[in-house]
Parts: C-alpha cells; sequence; structure tokens
C-alpha cells in the first residue's frame, strides 16, 4: 500500500494551501477571515514497527473502504481553529489592507 498518506500529512497539506492563499492574496484589496476548518477521513489506523509500537492512522480513498475491513477502518471528524501565532487572533487570509469597497453597490456594503 504505497500510495498511504498519513494523517498529519494530510492536515499539513491543509495548513500549507491556506499559507499559499495568503500569500497569493497579498496586495489584494479583499481578504478573508478563517474561520473553523471542518475535516473528516477515514482512517486506517495500524501499528507502526518504525514508530517503536506506536500507531499511525492513514487516510483511505473512499473507493477503498468496500475491499478493507470494518473493523480497520475508522470515520475521524474534527473542527481545526485556525490562530496566527503572533498575535494569537484569528487568522485573515491576505495582508493588512482593509481595501476599498467603494466600487460596490451601497446594498452589498451593508
Amino acid at each position: 500500500m504505497s500510495d498511504r498518506i498519513e494523517l498529519a500529512e494530510v492536515v499539513g497539506a491543509v495548513r500549507d494551501g491556506l499559507v499559499e492563499a495568503a500569500s497569493q492574496g497579498a496586495g489584494k484589496g479583499l481578504r478573508f477571515e478563517l474561520g473553523d476548518i471542518q475535516m473528516e477521513f477515514m482512517v486506517e489506523v495500524r501499528r507502526d514497527a518504525r514508530a517503536r509500537g506506536g500507531v499511525k492512522a492513514w487516510v483511505v480513498d473512499a473507493g477503498a473502504e468496500a475491499g478493507l475491513s470494518a473493523a480497520r477502518t475508522h470515520k475521524v471528524s474534527f473542527t481545526l481553529k485556525p490562530r496566527d501565532t503572533a498575535t494569537g487572533q484569528d487568522w485573515l487570509i491576505a495582508d493588512d489592507d482593509e481595501g476599498d469597497v467603494s466600487g460596490f453597490p451601497a446594498a452589498a456594503r451593508d
């Protein structure tokens, strides 16, 4: 099963994607406050001899679930609340520019 992806790698990829989105948003007139991130996966839990008897959770392709024993797969869901490490505040996707809404109709600004 060489195409297994560890749960930590998946969460790291989401974090990296959010950092990239923030970088791409630099200099834009609109920014987004990042809300809670809800994630849900089917995982296969296995003992990892390299981790000295530790347990690893591997994300399972939904299509592959039928071929795996139900006793070995588990549904895992969790919510992440992103925080800016420097300020401890909610994380924003973009730069510090507050932006300008003067070009939007008044109804859209309310």
